[in-house]
């Protein structure tokens, strides 16, 4: 059984105390003036992120265009249209429940241990999910406090996107760095290197690419002390989980039964749920077919995709309920760091680190030249080596290529989900409905 749920068996008495995700303290411990020992608390915080995992998966690959619904009224997600609000229940309900209750343990945690590494560990999940939450929803709620009033409705007003970044993303993930050492990174808690990685990826998303770079540079250069190294064999990145690729992972274990009561992750992309038995896009098969134009195979084809089933073996089916969500490797971090320093001027910079991921999958150096050149090489490498990893779809929107790339016009309204109509029903109308929907 892996470390992190051993620890979290405990943290199974957490559970909403009311149906308004805001609104929720844990009622199995004692109050938190009466504790001196917190770890549970973040324990907590970790164990609600697993609720969070499919959903944002499916997003991130079925509303792009690496996967295909098969069943109605799913292919809404390839529909770009208003009426994904009828999935609430399976995806985007259970994704904005988790975060927030992860969110209200790490703020129990920030708001009174007195122990650095805890507060540290809160900040970073705090962080990331509301990460989540504004690449999903766009402008969300902000709660900073453990207890929030139970009458007061106006903490339910979704803030806007800049402020909950500026106000809370990037403190927090600094604080995290600040906080945080890597002298266990491979424990799978949150580290420095994972804070620093993920906070790169925020000023990516804000289009941001001069403080990018030096985070991610610290990332790259800091990669070997911390134990972190792209693994030899591509396939072995999603066989073994903890592997010296993985910088930071949502732990995953069957011993643990988490929130989300539909199909996992894996079976999604297996073909093993009956609304997409076959999710493979072809889209997908014709880039790989792009990849390998000039001669060569690119040897993560066969891990990523079987053209027979129309489906992905990337995660394997036997285990799967035991295989950890990547939330970041090294692999990413890297192709990150070479479009910072393409968007910054140091394109032949730029190709040396894209040639260290195509080097791997058995692929020449790039013929890319031109900075236009190169950003459109690194986001065809992005999806070729992150498919299936639930980055696809927010990749499209933060670079502003989803129409060119899918190849249709969509409504800049769905770049965004739809927020789940009943908090919108529970907060009378305080919280209020993305446009479009």
């Amino acid at each position: 059984m892996k470390k992190l749920y051993i620890l979290l068996l405990g943290s199974m008495l957490f559970t909403a105390a009311c149906d308004n995700d805001l609104d929720q303290v844990p009622p199995n411990i004692a109050s938190s003036d009466s504790l001196d020992d917190f770890s549970g608390v973040v324990n907590a915080a970790y164990f609600y992120q697993l609720g969070a995992v499919t959903p944002m998966a499916v997003m991130g690959d079925f509303r792009a265009d690496n996967a295909l619904m098969d069943e109605e009224p799913f292919p809404e997600f390839d529909r770009y249209g208003p009426d994904l609000t009828v999935m609430e229940d399976q995806f985007f309900g259970p994704f904005y429940t988790a975060l927030y209750k992860s969110i209200l343990s790490a703020n129990n945690v920030i708001e009174n241990s007195t122990d650095a590494t805890d507060i540290g560990e809160a900040r970073f999940l705090r962080a990331l999910s509301y990460f989540k939450l504004v690449l999903v929803f766009g402008d969300v709620p902000v709660n900073l406090v453990a207890n929030p009033s139970t009458t007061d409705l106006s903490i339910f007003e979704r803030q806007p996107i800049a402020e909950v970044y500026n106000n809370v993303i990037i403190p927090d993930f600094q604080d995290a760095i600040a906080a945080l050492d890597n002298s266990d990174v491979a424990s799978g808690r949150a580290s420095q290197i994972a804070a620093q990685a993920l906070l790169g990826k925020v000023y990516m998303h804000r289009g941001d690419f001069g403080s990018a770079e030096p985070l991610l540079a610290t990332v790259i250069n800091g990669a070997a002390s911390a134990g972190i190294s792209l693994q030899a064999n591509f396939a072995d990145i999603f066989l073994n989980d903890l592997n010296s690729e993985v910088i930071f992972a949502t732990q995953v274990s069957s011993s643990i039964v988490d929130e989300y009561g539909f199909s996992e992750f894996f079976s999604w992309f297996g073909g093993l749920d009956t609304k997409s038995l076959m999710p493979l896009d072809p889209d997908l098969i014709a880039a790989f077919d792009a990849s390998e134009v000039g001669g060569g195979t690119d040897l993560r084809r066969v891990v990523t995709i079987d053209e027979t089933l129309m489906a992905s073996p990337k995660y394997p089916q036997t285990g799967g309920e035991d295989l950890d969500w990547i939330e970041m490797r090294l692999a990413d971090a890297i192709l990150l760091y070479a479009e910072t320093l393409n968007e910054n001027g140091n394109t032949p910079g730029a190709l040396v680190e894209l040639n260290k991921i195509r080097t791997r999958a058995g692929l020449a150096n790039s013929t890319a030249v031109t900075q236009v050149e190169v950003r459109q090489a690194i986001q065809d490498e992005r999806r070729l080596e992150l498919a299936f990893e639930g980055h696809r779809w927010f990749d499209l929107v933060r670079t502003g290529t989803a129409e060119a790339e899918i190849g249709q016009t969509i409504d800049s309204n769905y770049f965004l989900f739809p927020v789940p109509i009943s908090e919108i029903l529970a907060t009378n109308g305080v919280i209020t409905q993305n446009p479009g929907y």
